[in-house]
C-alpha cells in the first residue's frame, strides 16, 4: 500500500461473487437474447435433426440465467437492508434529502468538470452511484417480469410439467406488463405480448448503454481519484488518503 493512504472496504467476498455470477449471467443472457430474436449463427453440423435444437438450447441457457438474476436480486435486496451486512446502506442515498441531493450534483459536477471540483467525500458510496446503480435493478426488474410474461405467453395450454399452479402465478405477476406496455409504445386497447417483447428488447439496448457506462466510468474515477476503484469489485477496497488522526489499516 502506498505510504499516506489507507484501505476502505466497500464490497466483501459475498457482494463480489454476486456482482461477478451477475456479469456472466448478462453476457450469456444478451447473447441468447439476440439469438431468440434473431438467429445469427448456424451450427456446423448439416443435420437438421440436430439444428433444429440450437433455439431449445438458447432458450433454455436465457431462461436458467434468468433464475439466476431471479434469485441474485432477491438476496442483493434481502442484504440491502441487513443489519450489518453492509456498511454503505444503498437505500439511504437514494432518499431525496438535502444532503444526498447536493451530493448528487457534486458528484456529477466532478464528473463533467473532469476533477476539477470534488467537494465530497469519495471514501464511500455516493448518491450518484447508488442512483444509478438503483436504475440497473429497475430496469432488471422489468427485464424479469416481462420475460416471464414472455415464457408463460408460451404454456399456451395452461399447463406445465409441474403443475398447474405455476402458469397461473406468473400470469397473476406478469399479466399487468401487456397494458403498461401497451401505453407506453401507444398501442392503447390493441395491446399485446409483441409490446412486451418490444419493451423486452429495448430494456436490454438501455442495460447494456447503462454497463458502458458503468465501466467507463469506474475507470474514470480510478484514473482521476487515484483511488483505486476498480479494485472494489475485485478486491473489495479502494485506498484513499490519510487525514490527520487516522491509522493505517
Amino acid at each position: 500500500m502506498k505510504p499516506g493512504y489507507k484501505k476502505i472496504e466497500r464490497m466483501n467476498a459475498t457482494t463480489r461473487i454476486i456482482h461477478w455470477t451477475n456479469v456472466f449471467s448478462m453476457i450469456v443472457a444478451v447473447a441468447t437474447g439476440f439469438y431468440i430474436a434473431h438467429p445469427y449463427y448456424q451450427t456446423f453440423i448439416s443435420d437438421p435433426a440436430v439444428d433444429k435444437y440450437v433455439m431449445a438450447w438458447n432458450r433454455w441457457a436465457h431462461f436458467i440465467v434468468a433464475i439466476i438474476f431471479d434469485v441474485t436480486s432477491i438476496v442483493i435486496f434481502y442484504l440491502a437492508f441487513a443489519t450489518r451486512f453492509l456498511k454503505d446502506k444503498p437505500y439511504k442515498k437514494d432518499i431525496p434529502t438535502q444532503s444526498n441531493i447536493k451530493q448528487f450534483f457534486e458528484v456529477f459536477l466532478n464528473l463533467v468538470t473532469l476533477n476539477k471540483r470534488k467537494n465530497f467525500d469519495s471514501s464511500h458510496l455516493d448518491s450518484f452511484n447508488s442512483v444509478y446503480l438503483t436504475i440497473f435493478h429497475l430496469l432488471l426488474v422489468w427485464m424479469l417480469l416481462s420475460g416471464l410474461q414472455l415464457y408463460v405467453h408460451g404454456l399456451g395450454s395452461g399447463l406445465s410439467s409441474i403443475g398447474e399452479w405455476w402458469p397461473w402465478m406468473l400470469h397473476l405477476m406478469t399479466d399487468w406488463t401487456i397494458p403498461v406496455s401497451g401505453w407506453i409504445i401507444g398501442s392503447g386497447p390493441t395491446a399485446s405480448i409483441m409490446d412486451v417483447r418490444i419493451l423486452h428488447h429495448y430494456a436490454m439496448w438501455w442495460i447494456i448503454t447503462w454497463v458502458v457506462f458503468h465501466i467507463y466510468y469506474q475507470v474514470w474515477r480510478t484514473i482521476f481519484w487515484k483511488e483505486g476503484d476498480v479494485n472494489i469489485v475485485i478486491g473489495g477496497g479502494k485506498y484513499v488518503k490519510m487525514k490527520e488522526g487516522d491509522k493505517e489499516a
